[in-house]
């Protein structure tokens, strides 16, 4: 399993959200580059960052962050937040980004989401959906969590037969601390088989960690409330 230590930035500063909400925000007193020289110290090999103000808003606003710290970063960075262009992709990627997360867009705007996996590989697009359970059924929604695409993880998924990466979020979960959302990750690992699932949203524990049967995980919160070590937490999941 790889794990994603996570950096959410919200005006250039490490924050976390409680299910996704912008007024219910904790923000830590780290510096963003030394953030990631930790994450890199204690074996990490990738780091997942959001854009939070580029997410709200929908185009870029702290791309100029995410490229600096590419450039700098000691380990391999996944970005996201407001990306919809293909030059806002490739700038990315000329900075040294290993990933970039593509969210809403791949619910509104599938042709040309496939275009991007056609253009940079599979390997270099990581496709993020969040849902929500309705009766047992997780359904897509965007626009950072406001609306409902109407849609099942499914029926989203289906439309990608060429992707390679799904970060899986459950909202429900997210910066909760509450333990992930094993049921709905576990039907994915058998129904999209194709895909390296990371697992998103309320991750608190080693213990979440060592009962996850993804191929990554993503670990905010917990984290930055000291509640996993980093250091523990990669040794498990090289284990």
């Amino acid at each position: 399993m790889i794990l994603y230590p996570a950096m959410d930035l919200m005006g250039g500063k490490v924050v976390r959200l409680a299910q996704g909400r912008f007024d219910d925000a904790t923000t830590y007193p780290a510096d963003p580059i030394e953030a990631l020289a930790r994450f890199a110290a204690a074996g990490a090999t990738w780091a997942h960052i959001v854009d939070l103000d580029g997410a709200r808003a929908g185009t870029p606003v702290q791309h100029d962050l995410l490229a600096a710290l590419a450039e700098t970063a000691p380990l391999r960075l996944q970005v996201a937040g407001g990306f919809r262009t293909r030059e806002q992709i490739a700038r990315m990627f000329e900075a040294g980004v290993g990933r970039v997360v593509i969210g809403s867009l791949a619910v509104k705007q599938p042709d040309l989401v496939r275009g991007f996996l056609d253009e940079f590989g599979g390997d270099r697009i990581t496709l993020s959906l969040d849902v929500r359970i309705v009766e047992g059924t997780p359904f897509v929604a965007t626009a950072g969590w406001t609306e409902d695409s109407g849609r099942s993880l499914w029926d989203v998924a289906a439309l990608y037969p060429d992707a390679r990466h799904l970060l899986l979020t459950d909202i429900g979960r997210d910066g909760m601390l509450a333990g992930p959302n094993f049921e709905v990750l576990e039907e994915a690992g058998a129904r999209l088989p194709h895909l390296a699932i990371q697992a998103s949203g309320g991750v608190s524990s080693l213990d979440d960690l060592e009962r996850l049967t993804t191929d990554g995980a993503i670990i905010g919160k917990a984290l930055w409330e000291g509640r996993i070590r980093l250091e523990e937490a990669v040794a498990l999941a090289r284990a």
